[in-house]
């Protein structure tokens, strides 16, 4: 038994050998055999590229991912800046409209006071003087200065009330009022014009025109003292609903562009007062020429 598996294993160990010996010398064979490690190193290499690619789309994932975000944190931040500046903005012109429409009716009460009460004590009390002169038959020269006095004071009280809140204004409207502006600034060294294409007999909200009456005074004013002009027009008319003004001089003019740092002129103010009635304020002019400046407002009618 020993010796018959003695055999038998001597028999495979020399067919087994014999076999590896044969298919080693086949071409066909090692042909093969290199195929197939030649097609392994190529899996393998294929493999290796692709794992670098998919590293390196993920990097540039990554980043693209990180710059997006970025984008958005800066965007959003710059939109909240832009946020609490429009909204300190809006509180800015909140108080300035507050603090105008508190002076226009400081204003026109102080004015109605001064007219209808102390000009009214005035002209009584020069009524009394006078019937008590001419019952007594006195030619006093006291009293004749007295009269005199309370007439000088009558008439500085109008012209106070007038200063305060125009007549004309409240009485007959904004193109009477701004007829009477240009006469009363019209003097030897300046001459104001007024056109307007509406009738007299237009008229609109009291609070409007007084806004915007205040406002072509307050520039007719910056006319008379920085301008140095001979000639300034003030024109008015309407076109699709919107009043149109526009004040032109032949003064020395300035630069437009830097208005902001223009404050004596009182611009910004004025800019501001426009905004608020949802009108545009555009001006035309530049420095060290006498093309004069034109001032264009546009405010929507109501």
């Amino acid at each position: 038994m020993f010796i018959r598996i003695f055999i038998l294993f001597l028999f495979f160990t020399f067919n087994g050998t014999k076999a590896a010996q044969l298919s080693s010398a086949d071409p066909n064979y090692v042909a093969q055999q290199n195929v197939e490690k030649t097609t392994v190193s190529k899996n393998q290499k294929l493999e290796q590229l692709r794992n670098k690619k998919v590293v390196s789309l993920s990097i540039i994932l990554i980043i693209l991912l990180f710059f997006l975000f970025y984008y958005v944190y800066q965007n959003n931040k710059l939109k909240q800046k832009i946020k609490r500046k429009d909204t300190k903005q809006k509180i800015l012109l909140n108080v300035i409209d507050a603090g105008i429409d508190s002076q226009e009716t400081e204003q026109k009460k102080i004015a109605s006071f001064l007219h209808d009460n102390v000009n009214s004590l005035l002209s009584s009390a020069g009524l009394h003087l006078n019937v008590f002169t001419a019952k007594n038959n006195i030619q006093s020269e006291e009293i004749q200065k007295a009269k005199a006095i309370l007439q000088e004071a009558h008439v500085l009280l109008r012209d106070i009330s007038h200063d305060l809140i125009p007549t004309l204004l409240v009485r007959f409207g904004l193109i009477y009022a701004l007829e009477d502006l240009c006469e009363k600034n019209s003097n030897s060294d300046i001459q104001f014009r007024f056109s307007s294409s509406l009738s007299t007999e237009t008229r609109y909200s009291e609070k409007f025109e007084m806004k915007l009456y205040f406002i072509i005074s307050e520039l007719c004013s910056n006319i008379i003292r920085h301008s140095g002009a001979q000639k300034a027009q003030i024109s008015l008319h309407e076109h699709h609903n919107k009043l149109i003004i526009i004040i032109h001089d032949n003064g020395k003019g300035f630069n437009a562009e830097k208005i902001d740092e223009i404050e004596g002129f009182g611009l910004n103010r004025i800019r501001v007062r426009i905004k608020k009635l949802k009108g545009t304020f555009s001006i035309i002019s530049r420095p060290d020429e006498n093309s004069g400046t034109s001032i264009k407002i546009k405010v929507p009618i109501s």
